[in-house]
């Protein structure tokens, strides 16, 4: 086997590890990318899967402290970059998003943790990485990569998502709220959003959506209507997985940007929407 293979054994698992770390598909794709030349370099590797996840882990954790510093001049909400993919089983990021850990809902949770928390975290409770590997990869002590999986834990257990519903479930709810969107039926809207329902839009600044979280299921209904008479219709929109969660992606209609919306339904209503419009997050999206 030459090195070149021997790597891309290990290639689906190592987007798998950067795109969790990083939320960002293209920063995920980097990082694999930069580690190739240094494992072509590399000799005498015994463990070539942890070797690999340890220095993207590394190059991700220097991107993530990056991005820190970007978000606190960014406008509005931040999301992840969606993760698109089809239902076929050749699709080689479909083994990545069958983890629930890679849902947009999840992903927004880890947003909360800071750098080294998220990779302790990730790296431990996700892929089972040994806290002397984490240590090495953050630059810290043993006891500290622990402590900041602890604090992250925290977070994490007290802001989880509902479980994935089906996505048979999924597909019936959105149906029905693509129809009462269309006919206009704000009853029905209204029936299908979950009291808690929560809107976060990401255009980043330059292009239109939700700038603040938008809660409350009365308040989601008004604000899709909103758009409704803004625009004069509803877009088309194309089914797609998004993040293992069932979504719709929409290519650019008059004035109404490209966007990538998913969902999280539970209990048969819709629990939060995610309005992905920032066209520099929708780069590796077909439209």
């Amino acid at each position: 086997m030459t090195t070149a293979d021997d790597f891309g054994l290990h290639r689906t698992h190592l987007i798998g590890v950067a795109y969790r770390l990083t939320g960002s598909v293209a920063d995920a794709e980097d990082a694999v990318q930069e580690a190739w030349p240094r494992f072509a370099k590399a000799q005498g590797i015994k463990d070539v899967r942890g070797w690999l996840t340890t220095v993207v882990s590394r190059i991700c954790l220097d991107r993530l402290r990056s991005a820190a510093v970007r978000r606190e001049t960014y406008v509005g909400s931040w999301l992840p970059e969606p993760l698109v993919t089809t239902s076929e089983d050749d699709d080689p990021l479909a083994s990545v998003v069958r983890s629930d850990g890679v849902r947009m809902a999840a992903l927004v949770v880890l947003d909360k943790l800071t750098p080294d928390q998220r990779v302790a975290f990730v790296l431990h409770d996700a892929f089972g990485m040994p806290f002397s590997e984490i240590a090495d990869v953050l630059g810290v002590s043993e006891a500290a990569a622990r402590q900041h999986a602890s604090r992250a834990r925290k977070t994490v257990t007290g802001s989880a998502p509902p479980p994935r519903a089906a996505l048979a479930e999924q597909q019936e709810v959105l149906e029905k709220f693509v129809q009462a969107m269309s006919s206009g039926d704000v009853e029905a809207v209204l029936g299908l959003l979950h009291p808690d329902a929560v809107m976060i839009g990401d255009g980043g600044g330059k292009v239109r959506t939700a700038v603040q979280t938008v809660t409350g299921a009365d308040k989601v209904a008004r604000f899709f209507f909103g758009l409704l008479r803004k625009y004069g219709f509803f877009p088309a929109m194309t089914p797609a997985l998004v993040n293992g969660d069932l979504g719709m992606v929409m290519a650019a209609q008059g004035e109404m940007a490209a966007r990538v919306t998913t969902f999280t339904v539970h209990e048969g209503k819709i629990l939060a929407v995610y309005d992905i419009a920032n066209p520099d997050k929708l780069g590796h999206v077909e439209l």
